[in-house]
């Protein structure tokens, strides 16, 4: 890790979040630095908005075109696979979504949170899966960060 350090603010908007959901937050994006070797430059940040259905679905429609809800929400403000370093973006999550895809799944709320934490922070350190390649990719990052976290392979 490198000597310089990264805030993780989050701002509980809407929905049935806790304070717990911090920590829980900042475990993921620390973790996914070490784990993917990012290399931070200058003292960085990450937003985190965790909100509800309703919100999620206004923030999809404007800023990509697409009028319903999403599970989460990225907006990268760094070039691709660039150092880190300043504001990096946002990461936006919907609690009812979050909630339903966890009972679907039969997993926690916790872990599948935790899970697209890292999702999302893959996407503004520059990760997508927009075809097959990049979401296989993308996946077995996901799957190994996870792993260190204790938490089993979402894909299975």
């Amino acid at each position: 890790m490198s000597e310089f350090f990264i805030e993780v603010e989050i701002a509980i908007a809407q929905g049935g979040w806790s304070s717990g959901f911090e920590k829980l937050a900042k475990e993921a994006v620390l973790e996914t630095i070490k784990m993917m070797g990012v290399k931070i430059t200058a003292p960085s940040e990450v937003s985190i908005l965790l909100t509800n259905d309703e919100e999620q679905q206004e923030l999809n429609k404007q800023y990509r075109k697409i009028d319903k809800t999403t599970n989460v929400l990225s907006f990268p403000l760094l070039a691709s696979n660039s150092d880190v370093f300043g504001l990096m973006g946002d990461i936006s999550l919907a609690y009812e979504t979050l909630e339903k895809e966890a009972k679907e799944q039969n997993i926690s709320f916790e872990n599948h949170f935790t899970h697209l934490i890292v999702h999302g922070f893959l996407h503004l350190l520059g990760y997508d899966h927009v075809n097959e390649k990049q979401a296989l990719e993308m996946e077995s990052f996901e799957v190994k960060i996870l792993k260190s976290l204790r938490i089993a392979n979402p894909y299975e």
